[in-house]
């Protein structure tokens, strides 16, 4: 039998993209295919960010605890502090002492400190002062100081005249005339504004920053700073 040839193509059918509802089914299956691809594209942009993600110093970890361990007792004159939720290695700020020598905060390890940037421009800081010196007679010597650090940047002997009216003795004059140490501190979110106080660990760890002033000789300050220096 011979072979039969194929049927034309009906000429009164038109072609797919001619057809009617065609280009309107096929518009949401290219919507869909675009955002599949961004949601792909996002699955791996985002997963890849959070596995670069820093997760802080693990050296720092035992700061965290401690903090969780003190903070029922960040309340009264000291309720404002933020304890530590991840572990956070200060950067290694550094300054002068009052001979006008280099030093760094990393010269403290081994010793708990409360970092303190105040300035004679800044009024809090000013009324602040009183309360840190006294904080340094009760608790300062070798497992604990209060390191104050003055970043005035233009006369240099306004705050040490300040310091010296107010009868203020019992600190160590640290200054940063070019205010360094407030945008390190900025730089990993604790310095918002002034004064800005960090308790920090004998390895250089947050244990708990506090934006603005705080009365430091209250018994609540004395009492919370004890026990984060219990072995």
């Amino acid at each position: 039998m011979p072979e039969l040839p194929s049927p034309p193509p009906d000429a009164t059918r038109p072609p797919d993209a001619a057809r009617p509802g065609a280009a309107t089914r096929r518009i949401p299956l290219a919507i869909g295919a675009a955002l599949i691809g961004v949601a792909i594209g996002s699955a791996v942009l985002y997963g890849t960010g959070a596995l670069n993600r820093p997760t802080g110093d693990a050296a720092c970890r035992p700061a965290v605890e401690l903090a969780r361990k003190i903070a029922p007792l960040a309340h009264g004159e000291v309720a404002a502090l933020t304890m530590a939720t991840a572990p956070l290695r200060l950067p290694d700020l550094a300054f002068d002492d009052a001979g006008g020598q280099p030093k760094k905060l990393s010269e403290w390890r081994g010793r708990m400190v409360l970092v303190n940037l105040w300035a004679t421009w800044c009024v809090p800081c000013r009324k602040e002062m009183p309360a840190l010196d006294e904080l340094q007679a009760k608790l300062g010597g070798a497992d604990f100081e209060v390191v104050a650090i003055n970043i005035d940047t233009r006369d240099p002997e306004k705050p040490k005249n300040f310091l010296k009216d107010a009868n203020l003795t019992r600190l160590g004059y640290f200054s940063d005339h070019k205010a360094k140490v407030f945008q390190d501190l900025k730089a990993v979110g604790r310095a918002l504004g002034m004064p800005t106080s960090v308790l920090v660990d004998r390895q250089g760890c947050e244990i708990a920053t506090i934006a603005g002033p705080a009365e430091w000789a209250s018994e609540d300050a004395v009492k919370l700073i004890k026990a984060a220096m219990k072995p």
